[in-house]
This record gives structure tokens, sequence and C-alpha cells, in this order.
């Protein structure tokens, strides 16, 4: 089996989870992201698991909407977000999440995906971990945002620019991570220009992943060309419980009005806050809010421009 990482140097496995680092990997050149198996895989992939997403203009803010692939083919999903801003309806992207739960060649990948960093930096224990793919118009954004697992995002095919900053205040405040935690809501987050002069700025190129450290706030930026991108998510005990303390640090300034100390992941402290969070779970009371959104619109080829706009309440 074809390595996928190469190049792989001991300044990586030093700056591992202590800094943004960028690899080179071979899967741009796998079967599995050719054109004709994605197109295949969105066919057949199941509803509730995928997300597409129309967004706004680059001088939009955080403006978006929800939509349908409907009985659309996947060749033809894949030709209609690379048309991007030239279909006249903006950008989209499309987020096939989980997608080693869907065909398990794509759990094979990332199992030996994580074999070969073990092989670098140890073994990272994971205890769950996926792989996503996007699929993303020319010009499309990512907001600033965070994510509580473990992260990576690798390039198939076009170019993006990726802004990654320090998981510190004023970038990223504990409230902020707390709302994360509890509600979900990665976009969330305040995001000030002045913030970029502090990033690490990468131009992904096809054959490149990057890793940055435990919830580092990122923005994405395509470049005028369709992309497709895979991403990584992980969890391992310790990322486990950094989230349950954060989530309890939530109830503890929220609802207590105490101002709780940073995340200790042993000990009395850890066990305390990890009772707490159990007991607020169960009492609902930190039930995380949806940030989902009802569908507005379902592709078309019979429709101008390949969209259709959905009335609220319809279905495709």
């Amino acid at each position: 089996m074809t390595d996928i990482f190469t190049h792989w140097t001991p300044a990586i496995t030093a700056d591992w989870a202590t800094k943004p680092v960028s690899l080179t990997h071979t899967l741009h050149t796998s079967p599995l992201f050719s054109d004709a198996a994605l197109a295949g895989l969105i066919d057949r992939y199941p509803r509730g698991q995928y997300g597409l997403i129309h967004t706004g203009g680059q001088t939009e803010k955080r403006r978006w909407q929800s939509g349908e692939i409907g009985k659309m083919p996947g060749k033809d999903v894949i030709d209609l977000i690379g048309q991007g801003d030239r279909n006249g309806q903006g950008r989209m992207w499309l987020n096939l999440r989980h997608v080693t739960d869907v065909d398990p060649a794509y759990a094979e990948l990332l199992d030996q995906m994580f074999s070969e960093i073990a092989s670098h930096t140890g073994d990272l224990g994971t205890i769950k971990r996926s792989m996503g793919i996007l699929i993303s118009s020319p010009g499309a954004r990512v907001y600033y945002h965070a994510d509580m697992p473990g992260q990576a995002l690798g390039q198939i095919r076009g170019r993006k620019r990726v802004y990654v900053y320090p998981a510190k205040a004023p970038f990223l405040t504990p409230e902020g991570l707390e709302n994360i935690a509890t509600g979900g809501l990665e976009l969330d987050l305040t995001y000030d220009p002045a913030f970029d002069q502090h990033a690490t700025v990468f131009d992904l190129e096809p054959g490149q992943m990057l890793h940055w450290p435990l919830n580092c706030p990122h923005r994405v930026d395509n470049y005028d060309v369709l992309n497709v991108s895979f991403t990584v998510e992980y969890l391992t005990p310790a990322i486990r419980r950094h989230q349950i303390v954060t989530a309890a640090n939530a109830v503890l300034r929220r609802h207590l009005g105490m101002q709780p100390k940073a995340a200790t992941l042993d000990g009395p402290s850890y066990w305390a806050k990890a009772a707490l969070n159990a007991g607020v779970r169960r009492s609902g009371l930190l039930a995380k809010a949806s940030s989902k959104k009802p569908a507005s619109f379902v592709l078309d080829s019979s429709a101008a421009n390949g969209i259709r706009p959905l009335d609220a309440g319809s279905q495709s």
C-alpha cells in the first residue's frame, strides 16, 4: 500500500500539536478521490449526513443558507458547485460528513493515516476519529471559527488560503470556547481583521495537509477554482477530558457566577467538574442549541442556474 505521508521531517515531529504544521500526502492521487468516485459517493450519500451550504460573497459576513441535493446526479452537483458566482447563485460548498461511516474504503484510509502519524509522533490514543470530504466553489470561504476535536485539513484539488490563529485570548477567550463546548456554535466567535497579523498563513495546494494545535481558531478563503478537500477530526482521552472541563466551566461561569480556572485534566478538580458536567447533561440545562438551518433551496437541473428555491416547510 502506498504511503500517505511523504517527506515527514524531524521538525514536523517536534512541532506536532504545539504549532501549525504542513505535511505532504498522496491522497490527491488516490482513486477514492477521482471525479468518478466522488460523483458516485454523492449519488448514494445519506441525506442526514451531508450539508449543502450556499454562502455569501466575500463582503457578506456570515450569510449562508442550507440546501438539498435532490435528484441531481453527483457529476452535475460537482459541476454546478464548480461554477461558483458564474451561475449567478453565489458560492456553495458540500460537506460529506463522516464519510468513513458511509464507505469502509475511506475508513481504511483513515486508519492508515493514523498508523503513519503514530510511527512519527507516537500513538495518539484516539478514541474516536472521522473523515469528511468538502467540495466547494471558487471564492467560497469558511468563516472564523474554532472546533473542539483535534483537526486537520488536506487538499485534493484546487487551492485555498488558510489562516490559523493562536488558541488564546484575544483570538479565543474561555467564554468563546465554552460557548462552542456547550452550544455547538463553532462560528460564534468574534473576529477582528487585526488578528490576521498574528495568524500563520498557508496556501494549501493538492498533496498538502495542515494540522494545528487543539482549538486554534481558523478561517479559509478559496482561490478562484473548484476545491476538493478532506477534513479529519479526532478525540483522545485528554481532548475528551478537556471538553468535559470546558463545559463544566461554562456552568460555573453562567449559572453560579464563578470565574473558573484553566482546565485541569486530572485529580479532584477534574472529577468534580466531570460530575458537574454529567449532572447538568442529565438535567438538560445545557442542551445544545441546533445551528442547523432548514433547507431553503434544492439543486434542480431543470431550474434556472440549477437551483430551485424551496418554500418554508417544503421538501425536495
